[in-house]
């Protein structure tokens, strides 16, 4: 079996590693002309880190990214309002680690050239259109750099690992469509001191009057105890044009919303200012698919089910799609299309709960409802309006939604 992978990205390389673990041969088609660290933080929950560990790359995430004790919500005041502790502190059998993207990327690329062989791993090649008959699939790419249209490619499967704007999902799906609904942000990263223990994931205001998430990703980046700071401001705006994405991002766009928002613990608006990268994005997600595969063609990752990116939950779906997409094939290695099916049925439904969930009751959902009690104003005494066994119910609704809470984390 050879297994054609559209998207060399987080996910397309992952599912690459999984396919070669079980002895199943691939090849991985990525769009960009070379592969370069970009882009900003990202977190991996501690069932984003199973799957890693799975695939023997679990211990150089720890140590590429910071790991994480503490998830901790505050109001635009500054005013603590939950917290609770994440990973390993939380007796999880994984840790929960923040890390650059492009180190995680590159991380997977070096392991995919290495585990597979450079001739495995092909670039600068964008999805033109395939074709499917009764013994495989033949690809059509086009040069990226160029538009010169490649000499077609063969495989038994192809898999749509392309992201959230799938060129393999726009043929299957030609009426598909982003959904926006005015959230836009903004992500920087900014050298600083630790903020509070140096090993927190902050959520800081609502997205209804403006967020920060704020988190750490490189330790010490610079010999003098300083730390690469990450941070998205999200901003609902209802008559709001969409950003575009990865584009650098205008500071004066976002900034008088966080301007005041200067803590004992932390002065929000310096942290934006003193950033190095800035970029900007919208946030979207898309409507649930009924179905993923068509004869020999699936969907994975962002390309199958992209989110809000809410509750840092899409590299960790995408990882599952990934694992669970390589064990249904070498479970019917004599009927791929089958395997194709039978991946489907498991995953469909599990990420389009997360794609609800992240829309209506996110891990901010918090922030939200406490804004909502207390009239969008300081507080005194948080209980007057609210117990902590109700917030911590809400956040383990999403953990049991999500997929990592403390009983699926000890499923073998």
């Amino acid at each position: 079996m050879e297994v054609a992978i559209i998207g060399g990205g987080i996910v397309g390389l992952a599912l690459a590693l999984g396919l070669q673990q079980r002895g199943i041969k691939s090849r991985v088609y990525e769009a960009a002309p070379e592969i370069r660290e970009i882009g900003v933080g990202i977190t991996l929950l501690p069932h984003a880190m199973r799957e890693l560990t799975a695939l023997n790359l679990g211990n150089e995430a720890r140590q590429a990214g910071i790991e994480l004790s503490t998830s901790a919500f505050y109001n635009r005041f500054g005013q603590k309002i939950y917290s609770e502790p994440r990973g390993l502190a939380s007796g999880s059998p994984y840790p929960e680690v923040s890390i650059h993207r492009g180190r995680l990327h590159t991380m997977l690329h070096r392991a995919a050239l290495e585990r597979l062989g450079a001739d495995r791993i092909h670039t600068d090649c964008q999805l033109a259109g395939f074709d499917q008959d009764e013994d495989g699939v033949t690809l059509n790419f086009r040069q990226t750099s160029t538009g010169e249209l490649l000499p077609p490619v063969r495989a038994v499967i192809a898999i749509g690992c392309d992201g959230v704007n799938s060129v393999a999902r726009k043929i299957l799906h030609p009426d598909d469509k982003v959904v926006f609904t005015g959230i836009n942000t903004w992500r920087g990263t900014t050298r600083r001191k630790p903020i509070l223990d140096g090993r927190t994931y902050l959520r800081v205001g609502s997205i209804r009057t403006g967020k920060m998430v704020i988190y750490p990703i490189i330790d010490d980046i610079d010999g003098d105890g300083n730390q690469l700071i990450n941070w998205v401001a999200e901003i609902e705006q209802p008559t709001s044009v969409m950003n575009d994405w990865n584009r650098g991002g205008k500071v004066q766009d976002f900034l008088p919303v966080y301007q005041g928002w200067k803590f004992e613990w932390l002065d929000v608006e310096k942290l934006i200012l003193d950033a190095g990268t800035l970029l900007e994005y919208p946030m979207v997600d898309k409507d649930p698919l009924s179905r993923w595969t068509f004869g020999r063609v699936t969907l994975a990752g962002d390309a199958a089910h992209p989110m809000y990116p809410r509750g840092s939950n899409g590299s960790a779906q995408g990882l599952i799609d990934a694992r669970a997409l390589s064990e249904s094939l070498a479970r019917n290695t004599g009927n791929p299309q089958a395997a194709l099916k039978a991946y489907e049925a498991e995953r469909l439904e599990p990420t389009a709960q997360v794609v609800r969930a992240n829309r209506s009751s996110p891990p901010d959902i918090i922030n939200i409802r406490v804004e909502e009690l207390t009239g969008d104003r300081p507080f005194e005494n948080l209980d007057d309006f609210i117990s902590h066994e109700e917030l911590r119910a809400l956040s383990e609704q999403y953990k049991r939604v999500a997929g990592f809470s403390a009983t699926d984390l000890t499923k073998p």
